[in-house]
């Protein structure tokens, strides 16, 4: 019936819609009864950018990539710094899949990209553009805040060959009272991506909020769990949107970074300073250094050029 309420099932928000009412995502809708994208086939940005600024440093390291964003998220962050398109709707630019693709393959693009915003709200572009792209001999990526169905990444992993994901927190309350999610959810996603594709994970510190040493340190091992090795980004926060306590320190950041490397062999500090180089898990040997997306790789058929050892990732 055209005046039913219709459930949404794309992510574990399950947003219940009346007639002509959107999600918390505001880029689908009940119309006629039916939960529709509103947002397919219309862009909100795009860029050419460097794979490190997903990022990702052990996929394809040097290497740019065509990226683009839909309108929209399912997930309220305060501290959102792309909420100009990731909380609001708006009339794009037209596109369609065989369109992205041709832009994604051009200018020495590795691929594309899904990002800026929830990439996951725009699941029917990603469906019917990333087989276009691979058959083109390209790579399809997702930077995501890992809110999502397990069917729909079911759908999702036979489509894509990396992802980053955003764990933003390791407390219930945090996601509570930041973001309007939950942490069970992301873990969830991060679980079913380690070791089905490259996982790469990020993690934004904020002062006073998730930046407690033995919170990051019980996500450290929580992810060494896993099985397989994960690249964690420990990122820098700046005022944004409508959170506005201070920067994070960047000598708090690399305690925070030391400590995590006691449990990962791979931590990264973003938009702090050296905190990007990539070590040796072996024998500490600096093996690919980044400088505002600048690389140099001493890699050697993907080991280390002093011991040997094998570097984790994919076209390292």
């Amino acid at each position: 019936m055209a005046t039913s309420t219709a459930s949404c099932l794309l992510c574990p928000q399950h947003c219940q819609l009346r007639p002509g009412q959107r999600g918390i995502c505001r880029v689908r809708g009940n119309v006629a009864g039916e939960v529709r994208p509103l947002n397919y086939g219309q862009a909100a940005a795009w860029h050419l950018d460097p794979i490190e600024k997903k990022p990702l440093f052990h996929f394809y390291p040097g290497s740019w990539i065509f990226s683009v964003a839909g309108y929209g998220c399912n997930l309220r962050c305060s501290f959102c710094q792309n909420f100009g398109i990731s909380q609001s709707y708006a009339q794009g630019v037209p596109v369609t899949p065989g369109e992205l693709a041709l832009r994604a393959m051009a200018s020495n693009s590795l691929g594309i990209c899904f990002t800026y915003t929830e990439p996951t709200t725009w699941f029917e572009m990603i469906r019917d553009t990333a087989p276009l792209v691979r058959e083109r001999g390209g790579k399809v990526v997702l930077v995501s805040n890992g809110i999502i169905a397990p069917r729909i990444l079911e759908e999702l992993l036979l489509l894509v060959d990396a992802a980053n994901i955003d764990i933003k927190a390791f407390t219930e309350e945090f996601y509570r009272k930041y973001c309007g999610g939950r942490l069970e959810w992301v873990l969830g996603t991060v679980e079913r991506l380690a070791g089905r594709i490259h996982l790469e994970v990020t993690t934004l510190i904020i002062p006073g909020a998730n930046d407690s040493p033995e919170e990051l340190k019980g996500l450290a091992v929580w992810l060494q769990e896993l099985g397989v090795p994960v690249p964690w980004h420990l990122s820098r926060y700046h005022p944004a949107y409508k959170l506005q306590v201070p920067p994070t320190e960047i000598r708090a950041l690399e305690r925070l970074w030391q400590q995590a490397r006691d449990v990962l062999p791979y931590v990264y500090m973003g938009n702090a300073g050296d905190g990007e180089t990539t070590f040796c898990p072996r024998c500490g040997e600096g093996v690919v250094f980044r400088e505002h997306y600048v690389v140099r790789n001493r890699l050697r058929d993907g080991q280390c050029p002093k011991c040997g050892e094998r570097i984790f990732g994919v076209g390292m």
